[in-house]
């Protein structure tokens, strides 16, 4: 996965979300730090099965957000992410809110770790829009956990 790698691709994805619900360039950047593309491809399942399961606890719960509010604070968490990114990032994201959603693709179709660092923003965006921020960090820590205990009592014969 990565040559950092005694990390396993769920610890480096809540990492990477983390920093960046943290505004913490550097955590953002260690979290990624070394991946090869198997590990890029390993984070970004796990990033888009997180983000995937918070907009459907969203609209399960019926939670409403001005998409103007969402754009505002993509631009805050994005100042997180490599300068490359960060440009990118929050203009993929003005395009969705004005209904433009190829460009949101191009990036993600294109550029996996592009599409890493966009998924990861998406999170430390709608996380704390749902539960706040400490709820989301709990939230985090729990999926930690969880996958962390399923891991380890795999049986032996799988």
């Amino acid at each position: 996965m990565s040559d950092a790698a005694d990390r396993t691709s769920h610890e480096l994805a809540v990492d990477v979300v983390r920093g960046y619900t943290d505004h913490d360039a550097i955590a953002v950047q260690e979290a990624l730090a070394g991946l090869d593309a198997g590990g890029w491809i390993e984070v970004y399942a796990v990033l888009s099965g997180l983000l995937r399961s918070t907009i459907s606890i969203m609209e399960l719960t019926g939670r409403q957000w001005r998409l103007d509010d969402l754009v505002r604070r993509a631009d805050d968490v994005a100042t997180a992410a490599p300068p490359h990114y960060e440009f990118a990032i929050v203009e993929a994201t003005r395009a969705w809110a004005r209904g433009d959603r190829s460009t949101m693709r191009a990036l993600s179709g294109r550029d996996l770790p592009g599409a890493v660092h966009m998924t990861a923003v998406g999170l430390a965006v709608l996380g704390p829009a749902l539960w706040g921020r400490t709820g989301f960090l709990g939230v985090l820590e729990e999926f930690h956990q969880t996958v962390t205990a399923l891991s380890n009592d795999r049986p032996s014969d799988v």
